[in-house]
């Protein structure tokens, strides 16, 4: 009797084992629970001469799921303060091809790559060492 109720103990916990798995009745397709939009209650227009929207057409009052994220996140267009509105007139408008023209020789800039790279390759210290050299 000892030998069966251990081949039985041995057996059920197997079987409760294998039950744990992933394939079987409750692996299945799920829905993607991020790529559900919310939908637009229904309302009667007031204009009963309108015409009825063609089959899968986007309706255009909602706009698009991104849209919709972009709006939630940043809150669409906001007004701007006494001071960027300031200093936007200030600055006034750009040229229109002005990212093309900015490696024009013409264009005055400064280049800060070797200055930068000598920083970063300087040895490590504690600064007592560290000298000034003023031209002039």
């Amino acid at each position: 009797m000892h030998k069966a109720s251990k081949a039985i103990v041995m057996a059920s916990g197997a079987a409760l084992l294998a039950s744990c798995g992933t394939s079987g009745v409750l692996n299945r397709d799920r829905p993607d629970e991020f790529a559900v939009q919310r939908q637009a209650p229904l309302v009667v227009p007031p204009d009963f001469e309108l015409t009825p929207p063609q089959p899968g057409a986007p309706r255009p009052t909602e706009g698009t799921a991104a849209q919709q994220a972009l709006d939630a996140l940043f809150g669409g267009p906001a007004a701007r303060s006494t001071v960027e509105t300031s200093a936007l007139q200030r600055a006034g408008d750009a040229e229109q091809g002005i990212r093309s023209s900015v490696g024009d020789t013409g264009t005055f800039t400064v280049d800060k790559g070797a200055t930068t790279r000598t920083i970063l390759a300087a040895p490590e210290g504690d600064g007592q060492d560290a000298s000034a050299a003023i031209p002039g």
